[in-house]
Order: C-alpha cells, then sequence, then structure tokens
C-alpha cells in the first residue's frame, strides 16, 4: 500500500504553489490550508490516495458527504480550496470551470456575536445536539483520553465535571432517589453500572456500553489523584480527560472537523433526544420525559425539555 505524507504536510504543500500567485490573502490561505487538511484526513481514513489524487467527481462525492454534518460556510471553504487546487496545482479543471455548489442539509450552529439572538432565543429556535457521526468526527481529532471522554458523554449522558468522578458502582454507591422501572431500559443490559457526583452534590448512578467500560478501565489510575475544575476539587481515579481542559478541546475538535461548535454540552442534548425517542416506543411523551429526566440527572420532565429542542 502506498504510503502518503501526513495531511498538514499535504496541505501546506498545495498552499506552497497557490500563495502569492493565485491567492494573495494571508487569511484565505491560512483558510484553505485548514480545509484541505481536513479533506487529506478524511481521505486517509477511507484509503483514497492522496490530496493531490482528488479529482471533480471524487470532490463532489466528499462534499455531498460532508453536507450532513456541517454548515454552508464551512462547505463553501472546503470547495474553494478544492476548486483551487483542480484549477491551479492539478490542474483536474480547465481555467474558470468550478464545482458545483453543495448546499448543506445540516443543522445551523449557534451564532454568538453581539446583536444576535440571545441563549434563551437560540435555546428555543434550535438543538444543541450532535448526531453519531459528528461525534465521531470530533473524538478523531482529540487526544486518546479526551477522545474517549467524548464518547461516554455521548453515550451517557455526562457532564464535564462528572467525568472527572468516575466510579464503579460497587466503591461508589448512588444516593436515594426517585427510579422509574424503566429508567435505562434498553441499555441496562449492553451497560456497566458507574456513579458519578453530579449537580448539587448528587451521587448518581450511570450507564457506561460494555466496549466503553472496558477501554475506561484500562486508563484506571494507580491511585486516586486530586484535580482542581472550575475551583472545585476532585477525586480522580482514570486518566480520562473532563473538566474544562476536556470542554475546550471538545470545542476546538468540533471547530475543526464540523467549522462550528455547540459545546460540549450539546451531547447531553444528543442523549436527551435519544433516549426520548426510544422510550416513546413503550410511553406517553410525559412518562418518557420522566425517566430521561432521572438518567440526566435532575429529575425535573421540564428541565428535559430544554434538552429536546
Amino acid at each position: 500500500m502506498a504510503k502518503f505524507a501526513k495531511p498538514a504536510k499535504q496541505a501546506a504543500s498545495v498552499m506552497k504553489q497557490l500563495q502569492g500567485s493565485h491567492i494573495k490573502s494571508v487569511s484565505t490561505v491560512r483558510n484553505y490550508e485548514q480545509r484541505l487538511k481536513q479533506i487529506t484526513a478524511h481521505l486517509q481514513e477511507h484509503r483514497l490516495g492522496s490530496l493531490r489524487d482528488m479529482t471533480p467527481s471524487r470532490a463532489l462525492e466528499y462534499l455531498r458527504q460532508r453536507a450532513g454534518v456541517v454548515g454552508q460556510k464551512t462547505l463553501d471553504m472546503e470547495r474553494q480550496a478544492l476548486q483551487a487546487m483542480m484549477q491551479h496545482v492539478t490542474h483536474q479543471l480547465p481555467p474558470g470551470q468550478t464545482l458545483v455548489v453543495i448546499k448543506s442539509t445540516a443543522p445551523a450552529a449557534p451564532k454568538g456575536k453581539a446583536g444576535q439572538p440571545t441563549l434563551g432565543r437560540r435555546l428555543a429556535e434550535q438543538s444543541r445536539s450532535y448526531t453519531r457521526e459528528q461525534v465521531n468526527l470530533i473524538a478523531a481529532r482529540q487526544s486518546p483520553h479526551n477522545a474517549l471522554a467524548t464518547e461516554i458523554s455521548y453515550t451517557s449522558g455526562l457532564r464535564a465535571h462528572e467525568l472527572l468522578t468516575l466510579r464503579r458502582i460497587h466503591h461508589k454507591a448512588p444516593d436515594v432517589r426517585p427510579a422509574h422501572s424503566l429508567k435505562f431500559s434498553g441499555i441496562r443490559e449492553d451497560s456497566i453500572a458507574y456513579t458519578v457526583h453530579g449537580k448539587g452534590g448528587l451521587t448518581r448512578e450511570v450507564r457506561i456500553p460494555i466496549h466503553l467500560a472496558r477501554r475506561l478501565e484500562a486508563t484506571r489510575l494507580p491511585e486516586a489523584r486530586s484535580v482542581i475544575d472550575r475551583g472545585v476539587r476532585y477525586q480522580q481515579f482514570y486518566e480520562l480527560g473532563g473538566g474544562q481542559p476536556w470542554s475546550k478541546s471538545f470545542g476546538a475538535a468540533s471547530k475543526s472537523a464540523l467549522g462550528w461548535s455547540n459545546g460540549a454540552h450539546g451531547l447531553r442534548h444528543s442523549y436527551a433526544q435519544e433516549r426520548l425517542s426510544t422510550m416513546q416506543c413503550h410511553l406517553t411523551r410525559e412518562e418518557a420525559k420522566r425517566v430521561v429526566s432521572q438518567e440526566l440527572g435532575h429529575f425535573r420532565p421540564e428541565i428535559t425539555e430544554v434538552y429536546l429542542r
């Protein structure tokens, strides 16, 4: 099998030929190089050859696939970067010929600049959740300990600081709280019980899929270590990402992979929405919300509604 240079090197090589002669803007060069790096990583992941092997038909296939996971701005940037490369470097496109514009079908990313919708309005108008495919793209751009934390948060609905407090349930029992008979229904058999120290000092049970629990246990520390996150001290038992450092890692990886970030807390939104969809096969919406609220650890169905938008 042929070996290709790393994504960053391939992208830089292409931009070296474009910079100055065809593209004069420093910011455009930087943006194109970042997008070409992402595209090259995709090619290598799927064994589709090098960046310079990209053809117009393969480029359109790639862009159509990306349309479901990134916003229009990122999609356009990737199309323009590929177009410039194929026009001026690889000559796969004749002068003046362009790639077809593909429309993004991904959920709109939240806006945070002055004069734009407030947080409350944004929550009411759009979802903060991520799809499974988007989570995979994000985790692929994180270090192993942060990637594992991302996968666990997505599948178990954990807050950032709760990742720092994970314990096997036989080491730390959960506090007594109301529990619906269908709590964790459908995932109990294929998961391992842990507890986390949640909001308001509550120790609650969470469920981690067996394949992730095995990876987590492989990171168990010889001795607990003390970590401080946002001014609060925690006892950590695993070499796992969590707290503010993990949140920052997630945001940076999301922007790199998708061109936007809804924040790591959006993973709890994903959990809530996917679990509600499953539970509504057996319960009314209100009853399903009660179950999901217990699994999320706030025990108030009205709060769960925020996660379902």
